[in-house]
């Protein structure tokens, strides 16, 4: 192919299109080029040109550019190792623009680790003080954890309206070290994520589901991470009356 950009790593364009949940028609389809193109770009026999580069890193797969050019693909964990609990039906039906989500919350604690210099700033950690396990009676960790909030009934049945309440439950759950951050999703079956840290454990939150179902998701999440556990949430979770894996 004229005007091929030279240097580009075929590992690296096969990884980032894996790692996105996308096949090779996926991506000739957003192209618009025939899947033999595609696939000869990773086997090395040709290379795209700089702007169907761009579009590939900027677009489709939602990396850097330089990226391409690295001599192999850069380690990055697996979504399947992360997500253990999960089946693998659910995590082939995550979406590319999911899993950036993903891919985003990483990069956000990341940086919490850098600009706290590696220690969470909360005076009060709840994921340390605070644990569950499977067979914890509900009743009792629910009035634990509200307990723990500071948050009793009265108060509760104070506000005014769910926007309030959705504030309040986050505002108390950040003052407890866990980081809280929200963002409107494409794939509208996903209610939210968590990602365990022993710093900076992370809950996001789908914020075009309704008020109700991100407070739902919220502690659906601090669950987890009470657990010490990754998890994803979604609108159908038919999947936890499945056996567990032996993963």
């Amino acid at each position: 192919m004229t005007n091929s950009t030279f240097g580009i790593n075929p590992a690296v364009l096969r990884w980032a299109r894996e790692a996105q949940g996308l096949g090779i028609d996926d991506v000739a389809l957003r192209l618009k080029r025939r899947p033999e193109e595609v696939a000869s770009w990773e086997r090395g026999t040709h290379a795209p040109t700089y702007p169907q580069l761009e579009k590939l890193a900027y677009q489709i797969y939602r990396r850097p550019l330089t990226v391409f050019f690295l001599p192999k693909p850069p380690e990055e964990p697996e979504i399947k190792q992360e997500f253990r609990s999960l089946p693998d039906f659910e995590i082939e039906r995550l979406a590319p623009a999911t899993r950036y989500q993903l891919r985003k919350a990483r990069a956000l604690q990341i940086s919490l680790n850098e600009l706290n210099d590696g220690e969470n700033p909360s005076e009060r950690k709840i994921f340390r003080d605070l644990s569950l396990s499977t067979s914890s009676s509900i009743p009792e960790s629910a009035a634990q954890l509200r307990s723990y909030l500071d948050i009793t009934v009265k108060e509760q049945m104070s506000w005014a309206s769910t926007d309030e309440a959705l504030k309040q439950w986050r505002d108390k759950i950040e003052a407890v070290g866990v980081f809280v951050f929200k963002d409107t999703f494409k794939q509208k079956e996903v209610s939210g994520f968590c990602i365990y840290d022993n710093q900076f454990p992370i809950i996001y939150i789908n914020n075009s589901t309704a008020k109700t179902r991100q407070i739902f998701t919220l502690f659906h999440e601090l669950a987890h991470l009470l657990l010490h556990k990754n998890a994803i949430a979604t609108l159908d979770e038919d999947y936890l009356d499945l056996p567990p894996s032996s993963g």
